[in-house]
């Protein structure tokens, strides 16, 4: 079946549903999602959107806290750009109606890791599902937007791909994971908002649908990809048998709470001065270290010396989860390891959010915009989400209609049904495990390099399986885990220094120069970004 539709986008998220919403007025939008419209890593953010709303806070001041979190690495034409456009974002979300959290002077903003002020506007201790909640609502009464649940995408149709001498982005391959019959889309432009690959490592905080599959597509269209090296560990995710990838917030560190070994003593006063206060990186290593060094399984946060009123205030959702699972939050600490949580490379995008392929746009965790640098700031996320959504949208308006090419169906009549789906689960598996122990929070060359063989390996029986079977939602999500994954090891091999979340062994000092991994298969006829 082939379907035509002004504006595709691959992801519904906080960045895809922001642009469908910009778009919906004159322009047919075909909305992507993996699983529902309400399932995406957006909707568990926690913490909330760093902005500048505050008359003792300023533009600089938030700047300079992105800056020095990524490690002199930020783009800072970005940085400036997105942050100049906080408050216009927030401002769009209450024009929504996202209900955010109020106290007596107005919204109540909270302080997190990194930040020299109180600038996180948030919802309670569930921000992004909120804003997902009041999005969500709003789409699917749009007659202009389409949406496509339970879809994923395949591979991007290019110029490249069609014989054409151009380099552009035509649509996508969707496959419908209900009915098993893959769908070409056409779109005059085409915007990647898939999120983030946190689901290639062990341990993550990320939903089931973060498997790099925008970032995958981009490359293999042949789209620029940058700084992969630099994946964000959240330090303390939930440690419990019965609790998957259940986050504790930035914010509970922001508003007192203290890391304690399992005497009760603290550490990160050891590790740097800003305490439980300093970025993630930091906190994320000194917990390792600590755990590695007394072979602890997990650390502990404590938050109880609060009273009781405000942690139910607060942070009702993570009281009530740990609730059910026997931690009462009021009288004791919480267990809590590192996890995966944040990609902060990803396809390099200019300040329109396009990429240098004609027609195909990033946002959101799939893209490498330079704000984040060498680390993301807390709660920062959202608010590019927000800020590139509507940069892409602005784009695509201003572009004259196009015609579309003649477009192939989907062509499986060289396949048959995978006779072995064993073969899937368990590549899934070793890759995940391998990644966390070569590639984890502390990387040596030679782990690196060990991970490079495995991944060769593993890249030549996946595309021997996709060559000779029907396309499957498990099988399409391995495919680009995998490709993912080469991308994390070809530019954390690239880079001679450790800064920012990439700390190697091998190469402890950090260079005087920051410099960007930029790494690019070659094709025809495309544009720099």
């Amino acid at each position: 079946m082939v379907l035509r539709f002004d504006v595709l986008i691959i992801g519904s998220g906080l960045a895809g549903q922001a642009a469908a919403l910009r778009l919906a007025a004159t322009r047919r939008v075909a909305l992507i999602s993996k699983r529902t419209l309400e399932d995406s890593a957006s909707s568990w953010a926690q913490g909330g959107i760093a902005a500048v709303l505050d008359n003792r806070d300023s533009i600089e001041a938030h700047i300079r806290d992105t800056i020095t979190a990524g490690a002199d690495l930020n783009d800072r034409r970005a940085t400036r750009f997105v942050i100049e456009n906080g408050r216009r974002a927030v401002d769009w979300l209450i024009d929504q109606g996202v209900p955010f959290t109020r106290d007596e002077g107005g919204y109540h903003l909270a302080r997190e890791g990194g930040h020299s002020a109180r600038r996180v506007i948030h919802v309670a201790d569930a921000t992004g599902l909120a804003v997902q909640t009041t999005l969500t609502g709003k789409v699917r009464q749009q007659p202009n937007i389409s949406i496509f649940e339970n879809h994923i995408a395949i591979d991007l149709i290019t110029g490249a791909k069609l014989g054409l001498g151009d380099q552009r982005c035509y649509g996508a391959y969707v496959l419908d994971s209900g009915s098993g019959e893959v769908l070409t889309i056409g779109a005059s432009n085409t915007l990647i908002a898939a999120g983030g690959a946190g689901k290639v490592y062990l341990y993550t905080t990320n939903p089931d649908t973060s498997t790099g599959d925008g970032i995958a597509m981009a490359w293999r269209a042949g789209c620029r990809v940058a700084n992969m090296e630099f994946i964000q560990f959240h330090p303390t995710c939930l440690y419990h048998p019965q609790a998957k990838s259940f986050l504790i917030s930035e914010a509970v560190r922001g508003e007192g709470g203290r890391l304690l070994l399992p005497d009760g003593s603290r550490f990160m006063p050891w590790h740097d001065a800003r305490g439980e206060l300093a970025p993630r990186d930091v906190v994320a290593r000194a917990i390792d270290f600590e755990m590695k060094k007394r072979g602890l399984d997990c650390v502990y946060l404590d938050i109880s010396h609060k009273p009781a009123a405000f942690l139910a205030e607060h942070f009702p959702n993570i009281l009530a989860r740990c609730l059910d699972l026997g931690i009462d939050i009021t009288r004791a600490p919480i267990p809590v390891v590192p996890a995966a949580h944040y990609t902060c490379g990803g396809v390099v995008s200019d300040l329109h959010a396009r990429t240098n392929i004609a027609g195909l746009y990033v946002a959101g965790e799939a893209s490498c915009t330079g704000l984040h640098g060498a680390n993301r700031l807390a709660s920062n996320s959202l608010l590019e989400c927000l800020v590139f959504a509507e940069a892409a949208a602005t784009d695509i308006l201003r572009q004259p209609a196009g015609d579309l090419p003649s477009l192939p169906e989907w062509d499986a009549s060289r396949v048959s049904d995978p006779d072995e789906e064993i073969v899937i689960a368990h590549n899934w598996d070793e890759l995940r495990r391998f990644m966390w122990d070569y590639v984890g929070i502390v990387r040596t060359t030679k782990r690196l390099q060990r991970a490079q063989n495995r991944i060769r390996l593993l890249n030549r029986e996946i595309d021997d399986f996709y060559s000779h079977f029907r396309v499957s939602h498990d099988l399409i999500e391995l495919r680009n885990l995998v490709v993912t994954a080469e991308l994390i090891v070809r530019c954390a091999l690239r880079r001679h220094e450790s800064r920012g979340l990439h700390f190697s062994r091998n190469y402890p000092q950090t260079l005087p120069r920051a410099t960007n991994t930029v790494i690019r298969r070659r094709a025809p006829g495309d544009r720099a970004p």
